[in-house]
C-alpha cells in the first residue's frame, strides 16, 4: 500500500471510528458502569470484533455474508438479539455505580467479560461487513499481495478506535464520579440500555445494499 493511499484511509478510519454506533455505546456505558481502567477493556473487545470483520472479508466470506440472504439474516438476528440483551441488561442493572475495588474487585465483571462482550458488538454485525467489503477495496492495490495490506488496514482500524474508544470510555467515567444518587445512575442505566436496543432496532431494519 502506498503511503499516500494509508494517509488517506488513515484519515478515513477516524471518521469511521468517531461516527455514532454500538460500539461507541459499548464504551460510553462500559466506562459509566466500570470505570476507565475496568472499562476499556471493552474497548480491547471492540478492536478484536474489528479484525473479526476485516479477516471476514479478506477471506472472502464477506461476499457471501453480504449476497447470501440466509447468511446475512442470520448474522443480522444474532447481532439485533445481542445488542437488544445487553440493553434490557443495562436498563435492569442495580442503580450503583460498580466501580469501588471492594476486596480486590470481587463481584466485579470480569474484564474478560467485558472483552467478549466488545466483540460480539462489533464482529455479529453485518453493518460492519457491508461497509468494510464497500470502503476497503477502494483502498487496496490488486497487483501486490493482498495480505499485507489487509494487516495494515486492520492496524490502522484498531489503532484509532483504541483511541476512540478510549476518549468515550474516559468521558463516561468522568460523568460517573458526578453521579451520586441512585436516582441519577438508574436514569443513566436506563438512558444507555434504551441506546442498546435502539441500535439492535437501527440494525434490524438494516437491509443489504
Amino acid at each position: 500500500m502506498e503511503l499516500s493511499t494509508w494517509l488517506a484511509f488513515f484519515a478515513a478510519s477516524w471518521a469511521i471510528s468517531i461516527s455514532p454506533g454500538a460500539g461507541a455505546v459499548a464504551a460510553m456505558s462500559a466506562g459509566l458502569n466500570h470505570g476507565f481502567a475496568r472499562g476499556y477493556f471493552m474497548t480491547l473487545g471492540l478492536v478484536l470484533g474489528i479484525w473479526t470483520q476485516v479477516l471476514v472479508v479478506g477471506l472472502g466470506l464477506g461476499a457471501l455474508i453480504a449476497t447470501s440472504s440466509l447468511a446475512f439474516a442470520i448474522v443480522k438476528w444474532l447481532g439485533v438479539a445481542y445488542l437488544v440483551y445487553l440493553g434490557i441488561k443495562q436498563w435492569r442493572a442495580p442503580a450503583e455505580p460498580m466501580v469501588a475495588e471492594v476486596d480486590g474487585g470481587a463481584g466485579l465483571v470480569p474484564r474478560r467479560t467485558l472483552v467478549l462482550r466488545g466483540w460480539m458488538v462489533n464482529a455479529v454485525n453485518p453493518k460492519g461487513t457491508v461497509f468494510l467489503l464497500a470502503v476497503v477495496p477502494q483502498f487496496l492495490d490488486l497487483a501486490r499481495p493482498l495480505a499485507g495490506q489487509y494487516a495494515v488496514i486492520a492496524a490502522t482500524l484498531g489503532f484509532t478506535d483504541l483511541v476512540v474508544m478510549g476518549v468515550y470510555t474516559l468521558l463516561a467515567a468522568r460523568v460517573l464520579r458526578l453521579l451520586k444518587s441512585a436516582r441519577q445512575l438508574r436514569l443513566m442505566n436506563r438512558t444507555f440500555g434504551s441506546l442498546f436496543v435502539a441500535a439492535g432496532g437501527l440494525l434490524a431494519f438494516f437491509k443489504r445494499a
